[in-house]
């Protein structure tokens, strides 16, 4: 009778609670969107797949057992060892997020990806870039106060965290939250990643209340031409920049800016290659795993999941629209030769949302194509949420 009843206590049945079930139903609800609606999968199933995981019961996959005095008596641990045992998802996240060089690593796959030639032939698109970030400051702000509601108690390291899913960067969030605010980090990097995969559902609406339809019309001229010397020398000089301005981002930006060089340089090509498959692919499974495990249902079921789901959607909204506006106000500024849709690019899903202004920008012209445009604001904004994220590390990281 004993065994029998031994064996029905290792059994998940007899240990599961609802907290464990219902976060395994998100775990599979992330990878339903993540098949079938195609919503980031590449980051969506892995982390799908991670919550579920660590919330399997007795498995113990994402846990850790430090070593007490008696296990030192029994002769369970020896002098100098921490952890007695520790389940697989726990290294992973405790090797590439608590460290912070998952994030990194993709950021350097992200530069290797990116062509920063549009912004290049377009300097004036750091401005619309900048203005997406404007989400991420008002969402701060909202986040404190928020702790004028009961059960919410949100420091400032805490807020800052949050504030960062409003640059629409699954890196950089990831990346400040491991640094701000580990434990708010599942819920951070979910909200994260989600929005961005909603970015063709709540981009649009806002683009359109925005504008008119003659401003949606607008052609604009063929970019200029970018010559290498230029490609070699621009991430050169934001290090620079950034080296003499603003060292806390250093780690982002540095990352961004050697794969950007690897890729221009085209005397790496192995490398260059390397960053943009083979290394940027691991990352990105192991990081959705390690993001994943975070989200155990002690950990992510509270009412400050809540308030962060809400709070990186309202940040989400606000950069979007406050990077149209600067593009309206560029807009008039050019005498009409900007076109306000790009503004909506500024935040940094990169290139979705630069796609998504040209699906609406071909609505108001079949004939109007602007993703080349976009992607000057899209990958400015990129470099504006590692800065943004750089700041806030400055200021809440004291």
């Amino acid at each position: 009778m004993n065994s029998m009843q031994a064996l029905w206590q290792s059994m998940g049945i007899a240990n599961i609670g609802w907290g464990e079930a219902l976060m395994m139903a998100v775990g599979a609800l992330l990878i339903f969107l993540a098949i079938r609606k195609q919503y980031e999968p590449l980051l969506l199933l892995p982390i799908g797949f991670g919550a579920i995981l660590t919330n399997i019961p007795v498995a113990g996959i994402s846990e850790v057992v430090y070593c007490a005095d008696a296990d030192f008596a029994s002769g369970a641990c020896y002098a100098g060892q921490e952890i007695k045992e520790a389940g697989l998802l726990w290294y992973v996240y405790h090797a590439g997020i608590e460290t912070g060089i998952f994030p990194l690593l993709i950021f350097m796959g992200v530069g290797a990806l990116t062509d920063f030639g549009a912004l290049i032939a377009m300097p004036r698109m750091l401005l619309l870039g900048a203005a997406a970030q404007f989400g991420i400051f008002a969402t701060l702000l909202g986040a404190l106060a928020l702790n004028l509601v009961p059960g919410f108690n949100f420091t400032l390291a805490d807020a800052s965290a949050i504030a960062i899913i409003g640059g629409a960067d699954g890196p950089t969030a990831i990346f400040l939250a491991s640094r701000l605010s580990p434990d708010l980090l599942g819920a951070i990097a979910v909200a994260a990643y989600s929005y961005m995969a909603l970015v063709p559902i709540i981009q649009p609406p806002i683009m359109r209340a925005l504008t008119t339809p003659e401003e949606r019309a607008v052609k604009m001229s063929q970019l200029r031409h970018v010559s290498k010397l230029e490609k070699i020398l621009f991430p050169l000089v934001v290090l620079l920049l950034c080296i003499l301005f603003l060292p806390s981002a250093a780690p982002l930006i540095g990352m961004l800016m050697l794969g950007n060089l690897l890729r221009e340089s085209g005397v790496v090509e192995r490398l260059n290659k390397a960053a943009q498959n083979e290394i940027i692919n691991v990352v990105t499974i192991f990081l959705g795993l390690a993001v994943g495990s975070k989200l155990s249902a002690d950990a992510f079921l509270n009412l400050e999941t809540l308030g962060i789901l809400i709070l990186g959607a309202l940040a989400f909204c606000i950069g979007t629209a406050s990077g149209v506006l600067m593009g309206k106000l560029m807009h008039r500024m050019s005498g009409g030769k900007i076109n306000p849709l790009i503004g909506a690019a500024g935040v940094s899903a990169v290139p979705m949302a630069a796609r998504v202004v040209n699906k609406v920008g071909l609505e108001a012209d079949n004939h109007n194509f602007l993703l080349m445009h976009a992607m000057g604001p899209n990958v400015a904004g990129v470099i504006g949420s590692a800065v943004a994220a750089g700041v806030l590390l400055a200021v809440a990281g004291q």
